[in-house]
């Protein structure tokens, strides 16, 4: 049975919902992650080359395996336009049996 321990929630932000789709299609198809959650229209605020930025973004937020994270990371890189591609795992503490359980069958088994 897996634990909560075995999974992460990554955050990636994409400059426009094209690119969000196809990052989403293509982690899905490769199973490096069962669920890819969409939120448009998210306003950044950050430092860039030592000037306050900001820009409109997609936020895509990934549900995976903690041993796929390596690859995933890799599949997002390979697709995203960033010089600095924003990838944040965030390890889960809980999460209901049955969902986990649904997490573990819709990845892939390394």
């Amino acid at each position: 049975m897996s634990v909560p321990e075995d999974f992460a929630i990554v955050l990636v932000t994409a400059p426009d919902m094209d690119l969000a789709r196809r990052l989403a299609k293509a982690t899905l198809k490769a199973k490096l992650s069962a669920c890819a959650n969409i939120v448009p229209a998210v306003e950044s605020h950050y430092w860039w080359k030592g000037k306050l930025e900001s820009s409109e973004e997609v936020l895509l937020i990934f549900k995976t395996r903690q041993q796929l994270l390596p690859k995933l990371e890799r599949a997002v890189r390979e697709i995203h336009p960033y010089d600095t591609t924003e990838f944040v795992a965030l390890p889960l503490t809980a999460g209901s049996r049955q969902y986990l359980a649904w997490l573990a069958d819709n990845t892939a088994k390394e």
